[in-house]
C-alpha cells in the first residue's frame, strides 16, 4: 500500500507520455494488417488516494490525524487554516475548570510578540474569564481595535494589550502537530462524515466531504460541506494543503451568531 501512494508524480507523467507514444506507433504503420491498438486505460493518480487517505484519517480521530500528518506531509510542508479577525492563538475549550490556558501562538500574528504558550487569560476588557463565557470574550471582531486583557505567566501576573489583526499565516508541520495535540481527542470526530468526490490532476488534488455533528453547547445538529486542496511534491507529499468550508454557516445552524 505504501508503495502505491508514494510513486512520483514524474513517474505518473513518464506513463502517460509512454502510453501514447505506443498508440502513435501503431497507428503510424498503415496498411490494411495494421495491428488494431486497444484502448489503454489511464494510470491513476496515486496522489488522490493520499489526499482521500488524508481526510479519512482527520475524520477518524485525534491519533488518526496526527499519524496522517506525520507521515503524509512533507517536512516542509505547510497547512493554511482559515482566515479571520483576532489575536492569532489556540486554546483547549474542553478545560473542565472553566481556565483560558494558551496552547500555539500563530507566527507572524498580533499575538505572537505577546503570547506564549502556557499563558493563561485572567480577564479580558475587565471581565474575568470563566467556563461560562470563554464563547463571548472580545478576541475576534473589528481590525485595528486594540484589546487590553490579563494573563497570568508562570506565578506572574501581566497587563498586555494585543491589537486584533487578519490572520492569514500557513503553519508549519511541526505547528500543525503541536495545534492539533491541543484539541479535543474525545470529540474529534463528527458524528457521521461521507467523502463524496475526489479528482485531481497532477499535483493537485480536490477532495469535497460532508459532515453531520451535533453542537456540545445548543444540542443541535449541525451538518457542513468542505472542499479540501491539496499540492503535492514529485515525492507524493502533501506540500500545502487547505480547506473551504463552512464553518460560519455550522455556526448559525448551532445558534451562534458574530458581531462586533
Amino acid at each position: 500500500m505504501k508503495k502505491n501512494i508514494t510513486i512520483s508524480t514524474a513517474m505518473y507523467r513518464t506513463a502517460k507520455v509512454v502510453s501514447a507514444i505506443t498508440l502513435l506507433s501503431l497507428a503510424a504503420c498503415g496498411g490494411n494488417e495494421a495491428p488494431v491498438a486497444e484502448a489503454v486505460a489511464p494510470m491513476a493518480n496515486p496522489n488522490i488516494e493520499t489526499a482521500k487517505q488524508w481526510v479519512t484519517a482527520m475524520s477518524t480521530g485525534q491519533a488518526e490525524g496526527l499519524a496522517a500528518v506525520e507521515s503524509l506531509m512533507a517536512d516542509d510542508g505547510k497547512l493554511v487554516r482559515g482566515r479571520y479577525v483576532g489575536f492569532g492563538f489556540t486554546w483547549d475549550p474542553s478545560d473542565g475548570e472553566g481556565r483560558m490556558i494558551v496552547g500555539t501562538v500563530t507566527p507572524e500574528s498580533p499575538a505572537a510578540a505577546v503570547l506564549q504558550a502556557g499563558d493563561e487569560f485572567v480577564s479580558v476588557r475587565g471581565v474575568e474569564v470563566n467556563k461560562a463565557n470563554m464563547d463571548k470574550l472580545d478576541f475576534r471582531g473589528k481590525p485595528g481595535e486594540v484589546v487590553e486583557a490579563v494573563i497570568l505567566r508562570g506565578e506572574e501576573t501581566m497587563e498586555i494589550a494585543v491589537t486584533r489583526g487578519v490572520i492569514s499565516t500557513p503553519i508549519s508541520k511541526a505547528q500543525s502537530l503541536e495545534w492539533m495535540s491541543t484539541g479535543d481527542g474525545e470529540n474529534w470526530a463528527p458524528d457521521k462524515w461521507e467523502l463524496h468526490e475526489a479528482v485531481g490532476n497532477d499535483n493537485v488534488v480536490y477532495v469535497w466531504t460532508q459532515n453531520w455533528d451535533t453542537d456540545e453547547t445548543s444540542g443541535l445538529p449541525v451538518e457542513a460541506h468542505t472542499v479540501t486542496r491539496f499540492v503535492f511534491n514529485d515525492a507524493g507529499q502533501v506540500s500545502r494543503v487547505a480547506s473551504l468550508s463552512e464553518d460560519r454557516f455550522a455556526l448559525e445552524q448551532a445558534g451562534w451568531n458574530i458581531s462586533r
